[in-house]
């Protein structure tokens, strides 16, 4: 059977080396770093299947390292282990996407309790996968994935997004400002040039197929024309 693996970041060393232990055996492959930048590094290598993150951290915090991760991962669990329990906090935590938030301390049985539960609860539902075909490509939308023929690209969870609402409307203009709201969460102007970068990446990713293109129209919008 599969080893889980875990991506652990805190800052306290005795505390996380106690814990690393303990989860190491109940049988759990844990990757353990020492601060916000090193988990945003570790993550694309170890491929985790739950990250456990501090919050107070050195650097980047446990929430920039969460906001970072679901930037290119949205099915990955999150775990927020803090000693910062007032309800903000935990408001922040899962407006983050997170899946679970543990106030410290708390029993390390506990802590597995809540693994199983989670990853027994994923087991149990079968995940249908969400899959649109557009010319010559077929893009998965449940794995980030664009394939075109024999290639095969892989795209952001926030770039995903953006696709999903193009291919749901082929051939008709989305607004920019539902595209903001959907995939954002607000039409900012920062948020409004992430929109034309993410655009030019997905216009890159896209490149393999001739019979498709995403054009820009003037204070309009996007289409995803086909064809």
């Amino acid at each position: 059977m599969k080893r889980l693996k875990i991506l652990f970041a805190d800052d306290d060393l005795k505390y996380s080396l106690l814990l690393k232990r303990f989860l190491e055996q109940e049988g759990y492959d844990v990757t353990y770093v020492g601060n916000g930048s090193m988990a945003v590094e570790q993550f694309p290598l170890v491929r985790p299947d739950l990250v456990l993150l501090d919050i107070n951290m050195p650097g980047l915090n446990g929430f920039e390292v969460a906001a970072r991760i679901r930037e290119a991962d949205r099915h990955v669990l999150i775990f927020f282990l803090s000693d910062r329990s007032d309800k903000a906090d935990r408001l922040q935590g899962f407006r983050l996407r997170a899946n679970d938030y543990l106030a410290k301390p708390f029993y390390p049985e506990e802590l597995i309790a809540r693994i199983r539960e989670r990853f027994s609860s994923q087991l149990d539902e079968m995940v249908e996968e969400e899959v649109y075909s557009f010319g010559r490509s077929v893009f998965n939308y449940s794995t980030n994935e664009i394939r075109t023929g024999t290639n095969k690209v892989l795209i952001t969870s926030r770039q995903a997004d953006i696709l999903r609402m193009l291919a749901r409307n082929a051939n008709t203009t989305v607004a920019r400002s539902a595209l903001l709201e959907a995939v954002w969460g607000s039409d900012s102007y920062a948020n409004s040039l992430a929109l034309n970068v993410q655009i030019t990446y997905l216009r890159r990713a896209l490149k393999n197929d001739p019979t498709v293109r995403i054009e820009s129209l003037m204070k309009k919008g996007y289409v995803l024309t086909v064809g």
